[in-house]
């Protein structure tokens, strides 16, 4: 790929050794508050050199993302910086003006936020928002702007720049999304790149396409990068320094060789031990007898590219279970099409979402169902909870269709199969109390008398783990990990025998996802739950499957027995997906302490 660069720059040789081209000392930053000023960073130390990749590690509300927006001049309304020292190549930023601030923002320091879903302007073409950083800082005219946008969009890595230019942020998928907020971040070549969790929304292969091209970036033009996560399993590939946060304070910090192999801190080893990888699987249960789904034999792909031993009824099922039992959930052929936005109504054209899936589920497993994003697993799940109208095949919970029931029967198998969301934030009414939350679904489905229903709410919160008094408290004011807890809870008010959990962790910090998995073990292991885990992201699948099943593209390209699929797969996307996980040589490199590799 040809590319033109818009402002190309010289990178001083001195940088990336002696001198550190960003240096923090001090760093002070408070929130003004209805009960006073809350200190969310607490004399913060860093340094950044060129051409090399600092990471800045921490739960949510450690103080990380406060540092990066202190760094940029873009601290939320109530913010200010209180004290302590910034310098970027020499010079103080603290106290710069707003005019000042324009100066710096984007020319010399670059931000690349989180969520592209709201950080690009719905209604411009994402051309003319990279050409406008150009513009405003004097470095093009506006026909040369719009010609440089579309290099610096190749640049990041968009395929047929020139006609993505001319598109909508929403006419794009979340990769390509950010791959543009990368383009405006480095449009004016900026010396300093603070990158706010870049990845944390994308699949894993994804992110690694995004990681690859930042750190090429960094490598090949001197910038420095401040890498600010909660993933220590990306930091591991990516950084070769690391600063760790807990409550607004530096608890750790050094090489990243010194801080993965040799950490000090508890916090630190904590975050160590919680990051999911593929190697550290933790082993399942294989049923009362020792003999379940994780001890059948692998599954075989058919001729027709379709993974699993396929029976008469054409479901891929594990070889060696059929006839022993009436599975749980048995899904056979389902299919799912959806027109296509804009088609002409003469030549209507349509997307298969689900193509001819199907599998088995037994009672007390967990089925893994990965892929990454548009690969159909969502589309399959509301097809099963009767959300989605499948266009084809069947869904059988315990032999009855949960495609064809209607009216009484229907409410009566949903009461059977309930559903817990990827967000906990947008899943649960943030202006309900816990209790309400939680007696929702009893008064809906008629269950038990209205002065039972307190004995019931305290049992379910005991069930997850949250303390005595959170009935009383709103959605609002529980932390995300709370949240997902009490959104479990309501998921098990109404007795079911299957969860669909649908990215129950995605939206987690690192250590909150490890005990909210913990927690779902612990649940199927006293109430017998069966569980269809789905997820994008296959460390994290592997902490809980007992089988997992690789969707692509709509259809299962591969199934099997969790242990092997993760040790030998079979179908190449399956060992992309392996081979994209982040951090897991590395980091089991750390905690089994063997050589660093």
């Amino acid at each position: 790929m040809n590319v033109v660069n818009p402002a190309p720059r010289e990178v001083a040789p001195a940088e990336g050794t002696d001198t550190p081209l960003l240096a923090v000392q001090g760093l002070r930053i408070g929130y003004r508050t209805a009960g006073g000023t809350h200190i969310a960073v607490d004399g913060l130390d860093l340094t950044a050199a060129a051409g090399r990749i600092t990471a800045v590690v921490g739960e949510s509300g450690s103080g990380k993302s406060s540092t990066a927006h202190a760094l940029i001049g873009l601290l939320p309304a109530g913010g200010s910086v209180l004290g302590g020292s910034v310098r970027l190549q020499g010079e103080e930023l603290t106290g710069l003006g707003e005019r000042a601030w324009r100066e710096v923002r984007g020319r010399r320091v670059g931000l690349i936020p989180q969520d592209p879903g709201v950080c690009l302007d719905p209604v411009k073409p994402v051309g003319s928002q990279v050409a406008e950083v150009l513009r405003v800082h004097g470095l093009a005219t506006r026909r040369d702007a719009a010609a440089m946008a579309v290099d610096l969009l190749a640049e990041a890595g968009l395929a047929d720049p020139a006609q993505r230019a001319r598109q909508y942020p929403h006419e794009l998928s979340g990769g390509m999304r950010q791959r543009v907020l990368i383009a405006i971040a480095t449009a004016a070549r900026p010396r300093l790149l603070v990158a706010d969790e870049p990845t944390s929304a994308l699949d894993v292969t994804v992110q690694r396409q995004i990681l690859d091209h930042l750190q090429g970036m960094v490598t090949t033009t001197g910038t420095a990068m401040l890498l600010v996560t909660h993933d220590l399993a990306v930091v591991a590939d990516r950084a070769q320094q690391v600063v760790v946060m807990s409550q607004a304070r530096v608890v750790e910090a050094g090489p990243a060789e010194q801080v993965l192999n040799d950490p000090q801190h508890p916090y630190t080893r904590r975050l160590l031990a919680d990051a999911p990888t593929i190697a550290a699987r933790a082993p399942r249960r294989h049923g009362t007898d020792g003999t379940g789904p994780a001890n059948a034999p692998r599954d075989a792909t058919d001729p027709a590219g379709r993974a699993g031993t396929v029976n008469t009824a054409g479901v891929a099922a594990p070889a060696g279970r059929a006839g022993t039992s009436v599975p749980l959930l048995r899904v056979t052929g389902l299919t799912r099409a959806f027109p296509v936005r804009g088609a002409a109504l003469s030549r209507r054209r349509s997307r298969t979402a689900v193509d001819g899936v199907g599998f088995e589920l037994d009672r007390g497993e967990t089925l893994g169902l990965v892929g990454e994003s548009g690969s159909g697993k969502s589309t399959t799940a509301r097809m099963i909870l009767g959300l989605e109208r499948a266009d084809s095949g069947t869904v059988l919970l315990d032999g009855a269709d949960v495609t064809t029931v209607r009216g009484a029967a229907r409410r009566a198998l949903h009461r059977r199969i309930q559903v817990v969301y990827q967000n906990p934030y947008a899943s649960l009414n943030p202006r309900f109390t816990v209790e309400e939350l939680l007696t929702e679904p009893l008064r809906n489905h008629h269950i038990g008398a209205r002065e039972e229903w307190g004995g019931t709410v305290r049992r379910l919160l005991d069930d997850v783990a949250l303390p005595a008094g959170t009935e009383r408290r709103k959605a609002a004011e529980l932390s995300g990990g709370q949240r997902q807890r009490v959104a479990i809870a309501r998921a098990l008010a109404l007795g079911p025998e299957l969860l669909v959990c649908d990215e129950p962790v995605s939206a987690l910090d690192v250590t909150v996802q490890a005990r909210i998995l913990e927690l779902l073990i612990g649940l199927q292991e006293r109430h017998g739950l069966s569980y269809l885990f789905i997820s994008h992201d296959l460390a994290v699948v592997a902490q809980v499957s007992d089988r997992i099943a690789v969707m692509r593209d709509g259809r299962i390209v591969e199934s099997g027995p969790a242990d092997e699929l993760l040790r030998s797969p079979n179908h190449p996307y399956t060992e992309e997906l392996l081979a994209a996980v982040p951090g897991d040589r590395r980091i089991n490199s750390a905690t089994e302490e063997t050589p660093w590799s």
